[in-house]
Parts: structure tokens; C-alpha cells; sequence
């Protein structure tokens, strides 16, 4: 009589993270979603390692959380893990503001963004 189990929005050999509220502009965030995107995971934990993006170590944590997902729940190999998707929303906007000449008022916008990253198991061959 209970309620059937909700289907898996990934597929059998993929696993997702989701990292919301980033304190980032989607703009920014996206350079780095471009760098990981379509590599293995060891590859693309090193280029966040050594990237000198402020936000680099937050999508660092959140790939960590997708191979860490891909283990523990769908155990999946973690060395043919590679980034299939990595795709960057908006979320709120801040506004504040400045007073500026003549009586006028400069808005300030601070935007917050949200990633998401998915990693799937490929074999290789070889």
C-alpha cells in the first residue's frame, strides 16, 4: 500500500551532483563548466586544482560529490568516470544600490548561480 519508489532521473551507469546559491554570475561560473566538460575525472579534478578561479574550488567540491555519488550509491568504477554534462542556471539576484551625483541611484546587482554536473561510466578500449 505504500508509495512505488521514484525512478531514477540519471541512467543505470550515471550519477549527478547539484551545488546551489553560488555566489558567482552564471557567466563566470560557465568558463569553468566549459574546462571540465567531456574529460575524465582525474583530469578535470587537476585543472580545478590549479585553476585560479575564486569559484574553481567549489565546482571542485561539487565533481567531488558527483564521483563520491557515483561510488557509494550507483557503484560505478571511479577511474571510467568522465564529465558528460556540466551546466550552469541563474538563481536569485541581489539588489542593492549606490548613491551616486545629482540625486541618482547606481544599481548593483549580485547574482547567484547554480551548477550541476553529471558523470557517467565509460569503458575503455583498448
Amino acid at each position: 500500500m505504500g508509495k512505488d519508489k521514484n525512478p531514477r532521473r540519471v541512467a543505470d551507469n550515471e550519477a549527478m551532483a547539484k551545488l546551489r546559491m553560488l555566489k558567482t554570475s552564471p557567466q563566470k561560473l560557465n568558463l569553468l563548466a566549459q574546462l571540465i566538460r567531456g574529460k575524465k575525472v582525474e583530469k578535470a579534478l587537476s585543472d580545478l586544482t590549479f585553476s585560479k578561479k575564486r569559484i574553481a574550488l567549489d565546482v571542485k567540491k561539487c565533481l567531488q560529490s558527483a564521483i563520491a555519488n557515483a561510488e557509494n550509491n550507483h557503484g560505478l568504477d571511479v577511474d571510467e568516470l568522465v564529465v558528460v554534462e556540466a551546466w550552469v542556471g541563474k538563481n536569485l539576484v541581489m539588489k542593492r544600490g549606490r548613491p551616486r551625483a545629482r540625486g541618482r541611484f547606481g544599481r548593483i546587482q549580485k547574482p547567484f548561480s547554480e551548477l550541476t554536473i553529471k558523470v557517467r561510466q565509460v569503458e575503455e578500449t583498448a
